[in-house]
């Protein structure tokens, strides 16, 4: 064979091989980040009512800490792109992620083997657990195990890591599904249920809000990592985002946002619950 062909064959071997993608993932030219900077818009889900990650103000807009951070991730994009966020009950957040309704899910959402069969995690941004939460005037539940008898009735937010894992392991006590955390909260207040089970830092805040009304088991049930939520296998805008978590956390913007939505209470007034 002529050595023109002989050359002209492998080229097109390269080109071919340079132009498959067995990974099935989204193409650097398709994905999140390229169409940002394209748009200078980045879309993020989110779920109000999960304190103090993702909440409202009076005035509708969102607040949190999740909303600092995915702040600081446009910022960090380019300049000129804008931020919008978009708000979804938390059972429809992945739906619309998978559908291209939002780019990305800051929701507090934990990373997860399930998940992560519809959606791609960014590395770990946010370490917590399951807690449980009582009424201020049960002084005999020490232990979450304690509540599950027959009989008792548990709150929890439909869709969550802490439905899933009340569900597996309460055996004899009623589970009870509510669209959020408030929700959940507000039935226990009422006498509806006996005990709520969701994220630590959200039962931690509604007690500082509503004093010794309620009362958070110290034990915790589990911990677990919570993650920015990315369409999955969009390899190129994974690999950016964690370079920007590299960064941003522990960084001083990171830290002034941890101590104010973590560390103090004076925001409590200044948002709505959903």
């Amino acid at each position: 064979m002529k050595k023109w062909l002989v050359a002209v064959l492998m080229i097109s071997v390269l080109i071919i091989a340079g132009c498959s993608d067995d990974s099935g993932g989204v193409s650097t030219d398709n994905s999140t980040i390229q169409k940002a900077l394209k748009e200078k818009k980045l879309v993020i889900g989110m779920s109000p009512g999960y304190f103090p990650f993702d909440m409202k103000d009076p005035n509708g807009d969102f607040v949190g800490y999740d909303v600092d951070t995915a702040n600081a991730l446009a910022e960090a994009l380019g300049k000129g792109i804008k931020v919008e966020f978009k708000q979804f009950t938390f059972d429809g957040l992945v739906p619309a992620l998978r559908t291209g309704e939002i780019d990305m899910i800051f929701a507090g959402m934990t990373i997860r083997g399930d998940r992560a069969l519809a959606v791609s995690f960014s590395d770990p941004y946010f370490q917590t657990g399951q807690a449980v939460m009582v009424p201020g005037t049960d002084k005999s539940t020490k232990t979450w195990q304690d509540l599950d008898v027959k009989g008792n009735k548990i709150a929890v937010g439909i869709g969550t890591t802490g439905a899933l894992l009340a569900k597996d392991v309460f055996q004899n006590a009623e589970i009870l599904d509510f669209e959020e955390f408030p929700s959940a909260a507000a039935a226990m207040a009422q006498g509806e249920a006996d005990g709520v089970v969701y994220d630590e830092p959200a039962i931690a805040v509604w007690k500082l809000k509503n004093g010794d009304s309620v009362r958070e088991i110290e034990e915790l049930i589990s911990t677990e990592n919570l993650g920015i939520a990315i369409q999955k296998n969009d390899f190129d805008t994974i690999q950016w985002v964690n370079s920007f978590l590299n960064s941003y956390l522990g960084s001083p913007a990171e830290l002034a946002s941890r101590n104010k939505w973590f560390e103090t209470s004076d925001w409590l007034d200044e948002v709505v619950e959903e």
